[in-house]
């Protein structure tokens, strides 16, 4: 189904027909396929919402960058629309930057929140990277001084060299929105948090490394926190049938 939202064309899902309400939030570029497992596990029970997010499967872009912000006011338009009531949260990576600002700065009301290796606190850089993103922008000042067939091609290969594997992977207009959300430190939210929230990590997360659980689970107040051993970044795909065994008890 789609539905518009502003300047947002948004593809998205209803799935099953229980009383109360499920929605996820799938990390940056993830589409229900790799959830169709836990969906498959609640579906009896609950009714669960999944959307695509803008430039990501059947979800178009829109003409302008985007920040976490405008995200965020997408999901709680989409909920004040479809009039979700008081819904059960379930994020993976980028998905719970959205549900930190839903949840203490647009005051949305979630019954449960689980996170599951979280995005939202923005990583201590080492000199090594400190020195590359030094070097990137002194090289890319040089790319100013030449001429425009060659400095596009300049700044092409500076990206290739320099860029990580999910900024490479994306189309030119959704570049920048990618640097504006990566760049957003929203640890400052997790103390407002009030709903009753489960962390689900990966021991071997390295993306969004287990000293991130740790901290959000030391400054949400009603949190807990379960490691998956030798998880990975996506744990839910590393351990299925448990997670969704620790799901269903935690809402229960």
């Amino acid at each position: 189904m789609n539905i518009i939202i502003n300047d947002f064309n948004i593809y998205y899902e209803k799935i099953g027909t229980g009383k109360e309400n499920i929605i996820i939030l799938p990390g940056w570029g993830n589409t229900r396929p790799t959830f169709e497992y836990m969906i498959g596990s609640l579906k009896n029970n609950y009714t669960i919402y999944i959307i695509d997010y803008p430039g990501f499967g059947n979800s178009s872009f829109p003409n302008r960058d985007l920040t976490i912000y405008d995200y965020a006011d997408l999901m709680k338009n989409f909920i004040n629309i479809l009039n979700i009531k008081n819904p059960i949260i379930i994020t993976h990576s980028f998905g719970t930057r959205i549900a930190l600002i839903l949840n203490s700065k647009l005051k949305i009301k979630f019954k449960k929140l689980i996170i599951i290796d979280g995005a939202g606190i923005k990583k201590k850089r080492n000199i090594f990277f400190k020195v590359k993103q030094i070097s990137y922008k002194l090289l890319k000042k040089i790319g100013n001084i030449l001429p425009k067939k060659i400095k596009n091609l300049y700044i092409k290969k500076l990206i290739n060299i320099f860029g990580s594997e999910d900024y490479k992977s994306l189309n030119d207009n959704m570049k920048k929105t990618f640097s504006n959300i990566v760049n957003e430190d929203l640890s400052y939210l997790l103390k407002d948090v009030k709903s009753e929230t489960l962390l689900i990590w990966g021991e071997k997360d390295y993306d969004t490394p287990l000293c991130d659980a740790i901290k959000m689970n030391s400054i949400i107040a009603d949190s807990g926190l379960i490691i998956i051993k030798n998880g990975t970044h996506f744990s839910y795909l590393d351990a299925p049938f448990y997670i969704n065994k620790i799901i269903i008890e935690f809402i229960n």
